[in-house]
């Protein structure tokens, strides 16, 4: 059986995607779906500990995401606009991967520079349209360093700023595209694992205090995220790689829980399975590794009871795993999903990344 892309996309009404976050993180809405009695309800996401019972454990991707979109020029004085994907140590100190744009006009030996700030060479280019930069910093400072005193927040697509609001909202979506639990020494995401930004401070603490544990993955979100699936249908689709990482905590509390194993996001869950895919037992180190897992429907989960998620795109990846999710082993979730996407435009739902959340169960 072979699943048409076309089952995954919907019609949403563009004012329904959110451009700026909720006033406060946990203010979201939260729309809940049993999956035992197939019902769902409409709550905000500072209900959740409603939901949750002592000995669940929140398993969320601690990845930074990094302001990882700079700016600079050519030597004819052309605009460039260069985005940091990944670092590549072995090419050397301050070698990334990147995309530029405009992307005819920077060549391998192409040169584009900030000012004094930095100054970027081409070294190549692959053929997915990725550049190999090497870059000269006068201050000393890294890659990383640069990026945060320079760099933009690498929003999504579907959220619009002008040039003006890139400068004044800066500060707030350096702030809120970032989760409360986030590793500042960790910035090796280029986009937020944004079911986790309804969460404040002190609603772990009341999850806490009621017995709800929290333990941490590190996925590399990548720009993979945001691609559409573009072929006929889903099992001709090449599924992006992320880099994760797992500590040891993490993979116990996986193999051996107290409660559900509640996955806030779908990169957690892209973490969490195909560890799994690989392993029947903890390990004794960290495990690192590259997911190449591709997650739709009739899929099932080894490691999985609940998820915590946003509203995804049409013909994503994301909507095919939440999908699968509802109806694990069968392909009924796809409608059903659709149904509650009706009922969450119907609703005036914020949809995407600065948008609402769902809580399957």
């Amino acid at each position: 059986m072979t699943l048409p892309t076309a089952l995954f996309d919907y019609d949403l009404p563009a004012h329904l995607i959110a451009q700026t976050p909720a006033a406060r993180r946990d203010a979201s809405r939260l729309l809940v779906v049993d999956r035992a009695s197939r019902t769902i309800a409409h709550h905000h996401f500072s209900d959740l500990p409603q939901f949750l019972r002592a000995g669940d454990t929140l398993f969320r991707n601690n990845a930074a995401v990094l302001p990882a979109r700079l700016f600079a020029q050519r030597p004819t004085g052309g605009a460039v606009e260069c985005f940091l994907t990944r670092p590549e140590p072995a090419r050397g100190e301050n070698v990334w991967w990147c995309l530029v744009r405009p992307g005819k006009k920077l060549p391998g030996g192409a040169t584009f520079a900030h000012e004094n700030n930095f100054t970027g060479e081409v070294l190549e280019k692959n053929a997915e349209g990725g550049a190999l930069i090497r870059f000269t910093i006068p201050s000393g400072e890294s890659v990383t360093a640069l990026a945060n005193r320079l760099g933009e927040v690498p929003l999504p697509p579907y959220i619009t700023r002008d040039e003006s609001e890139l400068i004044s909202k800066r500060a707030h979506d350096l702030e809120r595209y970032q989760t409360v639990y986030a590793n500042r020494d960790r910035q090796v995401a280029v986009a937020a694992p944004t079911a986790g930004l309804h969460f404040t401070p002190e609603l772990l603490t009341q999850l806490s205090a009621s017995g709800v544990t929290a333990t941490d993955v590190t996925l590399h979100v990548g720009l993979g995220t945001f691609k559409p699936i573009m072929t006929e249908t889903v099992e001709e689709h090449a599924i992006h790689r992320e880099l994760y990482e797992l500590p040891v905590a993490t993979q116990r509390a996986l193999f051996a829980p107290t409660g559900r194993r509640i996955a806030v996001g779908t990169t957690s869950v892209r973490t969490l399975e195909d560890f799994l895919s690989r392993h029947t037992s903890p390990l004794t180190n960290p495990f690192l590794a590259e997911a190449d897992i591709f997650i739709y429907p009739p899929r099932t989960f080894r490691g999985v009871d609940a998820l915590i998620t946003n509203f995804h795109q049409p013909r994503s990846t994301l909507l095919c795993l939440v999908s699968a999710f509802l109806t694990p082993g069968s392909t009924d979730g796809i409608a059903w999903l659709k149904k509650i996407y009706a009922e969450a435009i119907a609703r005036e739902y914020r949809f995407f990344s600065y948008g609402d959340a769902m809580l399957i169960v």
